[in-house]
């Protein structure tokens, strides 16, 4: 993948961007999804790429558009894996509420893992506090040693994570080690990609989330030189049998951030729908939209944060 496909890719996400960005607070998720859905998948059509959607909105029998296997671009470019969501934050959006996001990665063939649809325990943190984190350690270990690499006080150590009730315990362990708490509705991926940016408040996201949200995740923390780890959770049996059908037979394997996202020929585009930590929304002004959006190609290590005006 040679050229710099980020810089098409953003028009994607862009698009997608402020088609969910007009359902701000209209309390319809669903509306908002298919607008960001339909907008990503028109744009597609107009890149010169073979591409495959391999984490996307589901299988055929469950989404229209952007499913897993679906064929993307013109056909006359190069074949890449693409991992795409058109929203995430749905019910941010419907809500009216901040740290939604469309965002997609893409690679050569087979460099992203294909994740069943379940849940996937994470931790992400930036490239100051790489090889300082280990999932299968106790909480206490893994922030006291992401707090030495950072060189701060624990209290000062700020950790994102999904306000759940499966996340009780951890989040009272957490305050008991006086970190600061940042609790999400929704948003893992960009209060991940918010760990893995030096200027974000962000010091760490970990927890229980989505196991395709966090192949995605992964690969934005790497273009951004961070690291990240992950066990699967499957919470029904058909998707451990469905990630065993997926070449995954041990489910304790601890993937790391080089499995996740394979190689250096990473591309990773997002564009923010309603302002969060990691990206601002969506401005609509008069006759135009201004887009917030960061573009990351792991070869150069290059992020760029374009703001673009589009006629409307």
């Amino acid at each position: 993948m040679e050229r710099n496909l980020a810089l098409e890719f953003v028009r994607v996400t862009e698009e997608a961007a402020i088609a969910a960005a007009r359902w701000l607070g209209r309390g319809d998720k669903h509306a908002a999804d298919q607008a960001a859905v339909s907008a990503m998948r028109s744009r597609f059509n107009f890149i010169d790429i073979d591409g495959t959607v391999v984490i996307g909105e589901g299988d055929k029998d469950e989404a229209p558009l952007l499913y897993i296997g679906e064929q993307l671009g013109t056909k006359k470019g190069p074949k890449i894996d693409i991992a795409v969501d058109p929203l995430e934050g749905t019910e941010l959006v419907a809500k009216g509420r901040g740290n939604a996001i469309t965002v997609l990665a893409a690679g050569p063939k087979g460099s992203l893992l294909h994740a069943p649809g379940t849940y996937m325990d994470q931790i992400a943190v930036g490239a100051a506090a790489k090889g300082a984190i280990d999932i299968t350690a106790p909480l206490k270990k893994n922030i006291r040693d992401i707090a030495a690499a950072l060189n701060k006080s624990i209290n000062d150590i700020a950790v994102a994570i999904l306000e759940r009730d499966r996340h009780r315990q951890l989040i009272k362990e957490l305050r008991a080690l006086g970190c600061r708490l940042l609790l999400l509705e929704h948003g893992t991926v960009a209060a991940g990609l918010a760990a893995a940016t030096p200027e974000n408040e962000i010091d760490v996201m970990l927890g229980i989330g989505g196991a395709p949200e966090a192949v995605i995740t992964a690969a934005g923390v790497k273009c951004l030189g961070g690291d990240f780890q992950g066990i699967l959770k499957p919470h029904e049996e058909k998707y451990a049998q469905q990630a065993r059908a997926m070449g995954i037979r041990d489910l304790n394997h601890i993937f790391t951030i080089g499995e996740l996202a394979k190689g250096d020929e990473l591309q990773f585009v997002a564009t923010g729908v309603s302002s969060g930590p990691f990206l601002q929304g969506v401005i609509f002004r008069e006759k135009a939209a201004i887009t917030h959006s960061a573009v990351m190609r792991r070869k150069s290590g290059t992020v760029r944060y374009i703001t673009a005006a589009h006629r409307c």
